[in-house]
């Protein structure tokens, strides 16, 4: 199995045994009973690229810190490097474009549905389609399953002191002598566009999938690409009380003096993993000689951002919608006896 990706496939936030993918791979063992070897190349702040692109000399190296390279089409070109045949792979998972379009842009109540949806119309089908069409003929023997997105805001999120300055600082208008919105309308705005987004990635997502599946049956293959959609009610949005995404370790108050003094009260995540990923963004982001007063402020919002990193990224009941999901598209490839390589069937299960 291998694993292909931004951070919700990485699982930001999470115990290797809490994401989604591994939770896949333990069902997998135990209802399938076969012998599942995973490659994880998915990482934070992954974006699709174009494959044959030079990437920069320096890279983030680990999943937590977001950094858009490697991209997607890096990913497959390491998958390709590392695997000794890469017939043997059976199963891709793999989801991608949310930063293609920036996930800032739905927290910024300035832009409008329909400005969402036609970036989603752009960056999620065409270059999706072009990258899973290069997964199946990189990979011949894998069947590819397609994650999809949720929306982070909900008319269920509640529009409390924090939500309503935090969507206040977010805001940034898109076009000059653009109109400020109340609070209220604030987050009403926040809740449409990321409804807005939701279904414009998941119809794009799902026609790439389509477009690439009627093309490897047009040519006989065995081989099938599947779209995961996420069932992302309101009430697992940002902050609800049944919120299905991770968020912010403090009191109200606390989060408030956060975002009154710019960084100065700092904020924890509530993930699993803040620990880690803290002490490795110290040390990414730790001081440069010489650095001005300009890049000393950029360098500490940047850690800032490092260290709640995992804010509204699906914590453990996600992980398992995520996975449910997933699974509930492979069950319909194991009702074919041939889903698999013929030497992979009956492998004793790993524990």
């Amino acid at each position: 199995m291998l694993v292909l990706g931004d951070s919700i496939l990485w699982g930001q936030g999470l115990k290797r045994e809490h994401k989604s993918w591994y939770l896949v791979k333990q069902w997998l063992e135990e209802s399938a009973r076969v012998r599942v070897n995973e490659r994880i190349e998915a990482h934070a702040g992954a974006i699709i690229g174009a494959a044959g692109t030079a990437p920069p000399k320096t890279l983030t190296l680990y999943g937590e810190i977001s950094s858009a390279w490697p991209t997607l089409h890096d990913q497959v070109d390491d998958a390709l490097r590392a695997l000794d045949d890469p017939r043997q792979v059976d199963l891709v998972l793999v989801d991608g474009c949310i930063n293609d379009v920036n996930a800032r842009r739905f927290m910024n109540a300035a832009n409008t549905p329909e400005g969402i949806e036609a970036l989603a119309r752009e960056k999620c089908s065409a270059p999706v389609e072009g990258l899973l069409s290069r997964i199946a003929s990189s990979f011949p023997n894998a069947h590819i399953i397609v994650s999809g997105y949720y929306p982070v805001v909900s008319d269920k999120t509640p529009h409390d002191l924090f939500m309503r300055a935090l969507a206040r600082i977010f805001y940034a208008p898109t076009e000059p002598g653009q109109r400020r919105m109340n609070d209220k309308k604030l987050l009403e705005r926040l809740a449409l566009v990321s409804a807005a987004w939701y279904k414009a990635s998941n119809d794009a997502l799902m026609e790439a999938a389509d477009k690439v599946n009627a093309a490897l049956k047009a040519r006989g293959s065995r081989q099938r690409v599947l779209f995961a959609q996420i069932p992302f009610l309101p009430e697992h949005s940002f902050s609800t009380r049944d919120t299905h995404l991770w968020g912010f370790n403090a009191s109200t108050l606390r989060k408030l003096l956060a975002l009154l003094t710019w960084g100065r009260i700092s904020l924890h995540a509530n993930d699993e993993v803040r620990s880690q990923r803290s002490s490795v963004c110290e040390d990414f982001f730790k001081r440069v000689k010489g650095e001005t007063e300009d890049e000393k402020r950029a360098r500490k919002d940047r850690l800032i951002g490092c260290k709640v990193a995992a804010i509204a990224h699906p914590n453990r009941k996600g992980a398992v919608l995520y996975s449910e999901a997933i699974k509930e598209q492979i069950q319909s490839l194991i009702s074919d006896p041939g889903w698999v390589r013929i030497n992979a069937v009956a492998s004793p299960a790993v524990r």
